[in-house]
């Protein structure tokens, strides 16, 4: 009883349980793979000279977001599928096989076009050193498989297994980068190495737990599959603009701004603190509202998204007050900014990740009961709205950071807005979320 009275009355304890399933298992791993970005990254700044370390950053860069926007959607519907196919006691396999088959080709692909195009991409992005293009190559390779074990381990709920396969990833990152300058190496291509060793290396925890699941499964019919995974790859595309538009819209409406960009560069990772939190929650979210969606468990459903919103809101809430109160101080005194930015600039970057964060959690619950394609025209109308608003007359600064809230809100309102109307429109017992069957495959 004690420990039950304890475990209610600590802050931390109450806000996992207000959280998805498995969130826990899986914050470990995050954390981890989160630090150690910021290791390799410093690593390879004290290894290599100006021109290797920009394109080192340069491949990262396209890496975690052309990447992340290629193959994360991989994971997400995969997760939805498997978990779908878990809650009815259907295996994992048929699922696996088939998004493994199109994640493939999508990879050739891309790969084809990498080999085709490496000399033009070499010299306009990494100062024509072709070991960076092969190394881009092998890096998506690595990116594309891990997302595939990751799914899968998320569907199957087995967090477990996936929180470890993120720490040994950003445990291997973290090694190999110190080995390298320990090595006496100076070498592009080795930094680039552990961006394809380290994914494939921790995805054998993966594949050993998902190939012991020998249940059978249903395949997955090709055309809901590939229309599920194109639409949330345009969703994850569209997403990654909204959230990165602030700094790139000042340096292209005013380029002569060097000040204020590199100060709005700093206070957009400020405001995006919160994000990172959220990492370790979207897998365990996508896992709990797909098997809730797929048995018809209503309630459930609905508590695990309203949980989950309330904890996103005060996650933003926690890390944007003194976001607000102290960024202009901080990104002065931490990152040598200049005078440039007030409490307001702030105050609006924390309202757009707000904002930002409650629509990518209600867009996994529109994702959960397959409807990516409300999910992909709310996107697109809140990236209109962002350019809009952007292009009005007014300081360049201010218009960007509004262009972000409002491009935000009302992606926001619109997927709440169609996630309303289809609870409204189904029967109270029997329809505000899909059966297994309907949850199987992605519809409109």
């Amino acid at each position: 009883m004690a420990d039950r009275a304890g475990g209610r009355a600590n802050p931390l304890a109450r806000l996992f349980d207000a959280l998805p399933p498995g969130t826990r298992l899986v914050l470990g791993g995050t954390v981890v793979l989160g630090i150690s970005s910021y290791i390799y990254l410093a690593l390879a700044g004290h290894t290599l000279d100006a021109t290797s370390l920009a394109g080192v950053s340069v491949l990262w860069t396209v890496v975690m977001s052309v990447g992340y926007g290629l193959f994360s959607p991989v994971e997400l519907e995969l997760n939805r599928l498997v978990a779908a196919r878990n809650v009815g006691g259907q295996g994992p396999r048929e699922a696996l096989r088939r998004t493994a088959l199109l994640t493939g080709a999508v990879l050739l692909a891309v790969l084809a076009l990498l080999a085709a195009a490496a000399r033009p991409i070499a010299d306009r992005l990494f100062h024509g050193d072709l070991t960076l293009v092969a190394g881009l190559g092998g890096a998506l390779v690595g990116l594309a498989v891990s997302s595939l074990t990751r799914g899968a381990l998320a569907g199957l709920g087995n967090f477990r297994a996936y929180g470890t396969q993120l720490a040994v990833d950003g445990g291997l990152r973290i090694g190999l980068a110190a080995a390298v300058p320990a090595l006496g190496l100076h070498s592009v291509l080795a930094f680039s190495l552990i961006l394809v060793v380290s994914p494939l290396a921790a995805s054998l925890i993966g594949l050993r737990s998902t190939l012991r699941d020998r249940r059978p499964g249903p395949a997955v019919p090709w055309p809901g599959l590939t229309r599920g995974l194109g639409l949330l790859a345009a969703s994850t595309l569209l997403a990654q603009l909204m959230v990165n538009a602030a700094v790139v819209s000042v340096q292209l409406l005013s380029p002569a701004s060097t000040a204020l960009v590199a100060a709005l560069l700093n206070a957009v990772v400020i405001a995006r603190v919160p994000l990172f939190a959220y990492a370790a929650i979207q897998a365990s979210l996508v896992s709990a509202l797909s098997g809730a969606a797929a048995s018809g468990r209503h309630a459930e459903f609905r508590k695990v998204l309203v949980r989950t919103v309330a904890v996103v809101c005060a996650m933003c809430l926690a890390g944007g007050v003194p976001a607000v109160l102290l960024g202009p101080w901080i990104i002065r005194t931490m990152f040598n900014a200049q005078d440039v930015l007030g409490a307001a600039d702030f105050l609006w970057l924390v309202l757009g990740t707000l904002c930002y964060m409650v629509a990518t959690v209600v867009g996994q619950a529109l994702m959960a009961l397959g409807r990516h394609q409300r999910q992909l025209v709310a996107w697109a109308v809140g990236t209109a709205v962002l350019a809009a608003v952007t292009l009005l007359p007014g300081d360049v600064g201010t218009r960007a950071e509004l262009g972000y809230l409002a491009g935000s809100a009302a992606t926001a309102g619109l997927m709440l807005w169609s996630l309303l109307r289809r609870f409204r429109a189904a029967p109270a017992d029997a329809g505000d979320v899909p059966a297994a069957s309907e949850a199987a495959a992605p519809v409109a």
